[in-house]
């Protein structure tokens, strides 16, 4: 994940687009904001290996018809998830209000989130 200098230095974006297939994303390889999208297929983000600094948001987005998201963080990070899914939110982590936070826009028809921490 890169880190932005203020208002000086605009966010980046990453896009990973499919057609069938999901993606696997590491979170040494993301920026601030992800788009994955794809008409069939899940996303699969692994955040563990990435130190989030307390406050900063990480922002993806998932537009898929069927598909939902995986994500892994470690156990201190706060996840909001928002969106229009057919498929439920698992989380029991923690929601303190100025840790880092990764929030999950999730959009499709079937499709949960599911977070895992360690």
């Amino acid at each position: 994940m890169t880190k932005t200098n203020g208002a000086q230095q605009p966010e980046k974006t990453d896009i990973k687009v499919s057609l069938i297939g999901g993606h696997r994303l590491k979170g040494e390889t993301l920026h601030e904001r992800t788009l994955t999208a794809s008409l069939i297929g899940g996303a699969d983000i692994d955040l563990t290996d990435i130190d989030i600094p307390d406050g900063a948001e990480l922002r993806i987005t998932k537009l898929s018809i069927i598909g939902g998201v995986r994500l892994r963080v470690r156990p201190e990070v706060r996840v909001d998830v928002h969106g229009i899914r057919l498929g439920g939110v698992k989380d029991d982590g923690p929601s303190e209000p100025d840790g880092p936070t990764v929030r999950i826009d999730a959009w499709g028809l079937l499709g949960g989130v599911s977070v895992r921490r360690g």
